[in-house]
């Protein structure tokens, strides 16, 4: 077997992380514990909606293998434990300056 990163979850929240293979013979996680592969497992993450509007949308948005510790786990998918970004406008250019010469 080939060692990956696995989300343990406790209670419906990513606990720890390791790197594991696996076997269970080599390595017991938490008793009454979930593991995740990592890098299969959904997350959702706050991220602006494209295309970039004015103001910026933020929304949640499915991200594989990007779930980490403090995430919430519904049973299909993780949910970032972070509070939504409030909004920020794009900045405004009204004009280009060349540096250097």
């Amino acid at each position: 077997m080939t060692a990956q990163n696995y989300l343990i979850v406790e209670n419906n929240v990513v606990t720890n992380t390791v790197l594991w293979d696996g076997n269970p013979d080599t390595w017991q996680p938490p008793a009454g514990s979930i593991q995740l592969v990592q890098a299969t497992t959904m997350a959702l993450l706050w991220e602006a909606v494209t295309p970039i509007t004015d103001p910026v949308v933020i929304d949640l948005k499915e991200v594989l293998g990007a779930g980490a510790i403090g995430f919430a786990w519904d049973g299909t998918v993780l949910t970032t434990n972070q509070p939504k970004p409030s909004g920020f406008a794009q900045p405004i250019t009204t004009g280009m300056q060349t540096l250097g010469a």
